[in-house]
């Protein structure tokens, strides 16, 4: 029996790292990202050419958006006053080196441990374009996250918390844990991507085979209202942008103007919804 292309949660860092690395490479590059084939490796763009590649593609078209997606909504925040930004789970990511952002915000990171050493190995000599604080923190491990954002949100006022590509892989009661943690003061927003129980079925039975450890679990028929003590104060859907930018298949862009793709927060039990979320603390009007 062959053995899945994707051993573990940190191969899919690898993974989307290849895709960041060939959409940078398209004279109409929705981002272009310099490092992204270096920390993508070998490992990475194996995975991108095998049989995980989403409809046989090697454009990885769902991700390269999202990372758009998710690069515009950060902008947004960072116009809005943001002056934290903390990424939970965040891989192999290189916004801090490619995007302009302030130079005096400081940008947490955390992630496993061997993720961490290697990112640091790979980007030792890089300049990022802000300063940059990365720790090894399991941050499915509800005390030790915790400890982390005390650390990562002292002197914060409006902090946002990224968990990009992150739930999918977590349990409901792991995400709603997650969630309450996240709810302190200094924390703002939280900026998410979020998928329909159809969505969470179809990458299961199409690629199943493959993920290996790293099925998806986590994905609410209920959308952002499963986000308690959370407002949804943006989203932006994944099939409408790419349909936008011209990076889904033709039938995927007809389907994205089809009526079955749902709400955020009503996405159904079997539509195909996905996108980019950005959330309100709600704790702040409390206090």
């Amino acid at each position: 029996m062959n053995e899945p292309l994707i051993g573990d949660i940190s191969d899919t860092a690898r993974w989307v790292a290849a895709y960041r690395a060939i959409e940078s490479e398209r004279p109409d590059a929705l981002f272009h990202d310099r490092l992204a084939d270096r920390l993508a490796g070998a490992r990475g763009h194996a995975i991108a050419d095998g049989p995980v590649a989403p409809h046989g593609g090697r454009n990885g078209w769902p991700q390269v958006v999202r990372t758009r997606l998710i690069d515009d909504l950060i902008g947004r925040a960072l116009a809005q006053g943001c002056d934290r930004v903390i990424n939970l789970a965040a891989g192999l990511d290189t916004r801090p080196y490619r995007l302009d952002l302030p130079t005096g915000l400081r940008w947490y990171e955390a992630d496993l441990p061997g993720l961490v050493a290697e990112k640091c190995r790979l980007l030792a000599e890089e300049t990022p374009g802000c300063t940059v604080v990365r720790r090894a923190v399991d941050v499915t491990d509800g005390t030790a996250c915790a400890e982390f954002l005390r650390e990562a949100t002292d002197g914060a006022h409006h902090a946002l918390v990224i968990t990009e590509g992150l739930l999918p892989y977590l349990t409901p009661a792991q995400v709603h844990r997650l969630g309450a943690v996240l709810r302190q003061p200094a924390v703002h927003w939280w900026l998410l991507d979020i998928y329909s129980p159809m969505m969470r079925r179809a990458v299961n039975l199409t690629m199943g085979s493959q993920l290996g450890s790293a099925r998806w679990h986590f994905a609410p028929a209920d959308g952002v209202r499963f986000f308690t003590g959370w407002t949804a104060l943006e989203t932006e859907s994944l099939f409408e942008a790419a349909a936008r930018w011209k990076r889904s298949p033709p039938f995927v862009r007809l389907h994205a103007r089809l009526p079955s793709l749902g709400t955020p927060d009503r996405p159904g039990q079997i539509s195909l919804w996905s996108g980019a979320v950005r959330l309100r603390n709600t704790v702040r009007e409390e206090h």
